[in-house]
């Protein structure tokens, strides 16, 4: 037997050993309690994806009432509603929730580990979202959908002008969001900085984990502002708190500052994720490392600094001192350069490499030309006197769209085409990606480009009909019809994926010739990943293919374990036990999902409902020995 073959032999035995023991139960009792990394972002990918369809097509919706004027197809009461659900699924519920799932998907496999630092975190963490997604959505079936938009401003939202529970059900949607959030962010920041591979230092750490490093630790900084001030809303409304009352001494802009606080930096929590996907599908498709590496992971770090002081130029038409109101201005100016400074490093990667323009690399084209409009747009509205004009109107939807949709969601398709296969083991159609990126892409600028121009001529936004002498009805047309186009192309990049799934070509480890660990094992990965840490000499660890990786011996191939490093050097340190399957962190978030429910009725809930919460967090954190690979086979865990 030559040696080759006895190696085959030892990786079959240990890939067998590494499946008995982190294979999850079968069937539904596997389902509820599982704590595997993939399956838990595959449940948040596609819970974010059915509720992008849902809110695409309250957009559509929307867009057929503005079609044309004096429309009273939708009343105003249906509009407000219909704008509030989309704006708050779209900001809340899709677009961070998708970029963390993306995290949590890839982390691990970027780093050649296992799982994730806190498996049972992740498990809570979802059905803490799902929460989230029910307390917004099962309301709106029942006919008392939130409708004052996506930031509730008071004295609106609060108790004189707004009775009974809408603005309650909107502010507790936040909370499950933001518990969600945190637990993911806190999760994949251990993660990344305590279980990096030997020889992945900071300086040979793929961008996608710089960009989520960076996007983790904004939102620990910001969610806490919208909690505390959503919280502060529910006191006002339900104990009678004068936070926002100025009769009593409250103050309302201090709600407009401390949700801005959150509020514009969450768009860097969503933005700075998708520079991660950039820069690893620029790397491959190029077949050259990126151009720029210390400058890019720099601008991501100022980037975060800069996000943290500017929320106030969502702010200047409240009558702010003007010496603030030129502050702001010039923060806000400033942090187009280091964006700028990566769209350089991209562009001059891909010149000076051998570009392979397959439909990621369409995606991240689509991503430069739409996020650079918008970033144009957000340098104008930057400008105080100019924004004093343009807020509430048409403009500042362009605006939105142009950096949310273009800069965030055109990334994110181009993610999900380049690592479709190495989830699914399948390769997705290259025709059908192509012609659903151009469509989306054409149909996406033909529907938001005219609203420029409709908010400079002054088409106020949420209004949900307008008289015929306006003017405003061609461009209308155009944007409703473009509107349509890109819906059809989401429609189509849908079903390129789920027939791709069923009969697409199979994909093999590594299909594009990539860089980065992940495509170092096999397309789908196993439930343990890699059957032995990797060691990692360089930043593309897999440029050239080497024959054989080196690996860290010693973890178990029988228990759940994993290695963690130092934070810096990724030196490894110790071995720790990874958590076993478990059914608490589902108990948890129903215990608490409860108590968060029954505290928009009365302020008691929050005393006793705190008691199951113990309860199950008591459970949740039991100490207990890990399973032998006996009683994995008696519970029927084993094969």
């Amino acid at each position: 037997m030559t040696a080759a073959k006895t190696r085959a032999i030892d990786r079959d035995k240990a890939a067998a050993r590494c499946e008995v023991a982190w294979r999850d139960a079968p069937g539904l009792w596997g389902f509820l309690t599982t704590v595997d990394h993939k399956r838990i972002a595959a449940r948040y990918v596609l819970t974010t994806l059915a509720l992008l369809f849902l809110a695409g097509m309250l957009a559509l919706d929307m867009r057929l009432q503005l079609t044309f004027p004096s429309l009273h197809r939708m009343g105003a009461q249906g509009y407000n509603e219909a704008f509030t659900l989309h704006g708050s699924t779209m900001l809340f519920l899709v677009s961070v929730p998708v970029m963390e799932a993306m995290a949590m998907w890839l982390t691990p496999l970027m780093l050649g580990q296992r799982n994730m630092a806190f498996p049972r975190l992740n498990a809570f963490s979802y059905w803490m979202y799902l929460g989230g997604v029910l307390m917004l959505w099962v309301p709106h079936a029942l006919n008392i959908t939130p409708d004052l938009g996506w930031f509730q401003y008071p004295p609106l939202s609060g108790p004189g002008y707004a009775p009974g529970h809408r603005a309650d059900i909107w502010a507790q949607m936040i909370t499950f969001t933001e518990v969600a959030a945190l637990s993911v962010s806190v999760n994949t920041v251990a993660t990344i900085l305590r279980m990096r591979p030997p020889g992945m230092t900071l300086a040979r750490m793929p961008l996608f984990l710089w960009a989520m490093l960076v996007a983790a630790g904004m939102t620990i900084l910001a969610l806490p502002a919208v909690m505390l001030v959503t919280s502060m809303l529910i006191a006002d409304r339900l104990v009678s708190t004068h936070f926002f009352d100025p009769v009593a001494g409250g103050d309302v802009v201090l709600f407009q500052h401390l949700f801005w606080f959150f509020g514009h930096p969450e768009v860097y929590i969503i933005f700075v994720p998708a520079l991660g996907f950039v820069g690893q599908i620029v790397e491959t498709f190029s077949r050259r490392r990126v151009f720029g590496y210390t400058p890019i992971v720099l601008s991501l770090l100022t980037i975060a600094i800069l996000a943290f002081g500017l929320w106030v130029h969502h702010m200047f038409a409240v009558g702010l001192p003007k010496l603030g109101a030129s502050f702001y201005t010039a923060a806000s100016m400033a942090i187009a350069l280091p964006t700028g400074l990566q769209i350089y490093c991209w562009i001059a990667t891909l010149w000076g490499g051998r570009p392979r323009f397959d439909t990621p690399l369409l995606w991240v084209i689509g991503f430069i030309v739409t996020f650079v409009i918008g970033g144009l747009s957000g340098v104008m509205t930057a400008s105080a006197p100019l924004d004093l004009q343009l807020t509430d109107t048409y403009f500042i939807v362009a605006h939105l769209h142009y950096v949310l949709i273009g800069g965030a969601l055109f990334p994110l398709f181009g993610a999900f085409c380049y690592w479709f296969p190495k989830a699914t083991g399948r390769l997705l159609s290259e025709r059908l990606g192509k012609v659903s990126f151009w469509l989306v892409f054409s149909g996406f600028n033909l529907g938001f480009f005219p609203m420029h121009i409709l908010g400079l001529m002054g088409m106020p936004r949420r209004i949900y009909t307008y008289g015929p002498q306006m003017g405003w009805q061609a461009l209308n047309i155009v944007a409703t019809a473009g509107s349509a186009i890109a819906m059809v192309g989401a429609l189509l990049f849908v079903a390129n994926a789920w027939l791709s799934l069923r009969r697409g070509a199979a994909a093999g480890p590594n299909p594009w010739g990539a860089p980065t660990l992940e495509w170092a094992v096999a397309s789908p990965p196993p439930p343990y990943n890699f059957t032995h840490p990797p060691v990692v000499d360089s930043l593309t660890p897999l440029w050239p293919p080497p024959e054989t990786m080196a690996v860290v011996t010693g973890v178990s191939l029988d228990r759940r374990e994993v290695l963690v490093t130092s934070a810096v050097d990724a030196e490894p340190v110790h071995l720790q036990a990874s958590a076993e399957p478990s059914i608490w962190p589902l108990a948890a978030a129903i215990a608490t999902s409860a108590m968060f429910v029954a505290s928009i009725f009365t302020p008691w809930a929050l005393v006793w409902g705190a008691l199951p919460v113990l309860v199950t967090l008591t459970g949740w954190f039991w100490p207990h020995r890990s399973l032998t690979p006996g009683v994995r086979r008696m519970l029927g865990r084993a094969s």
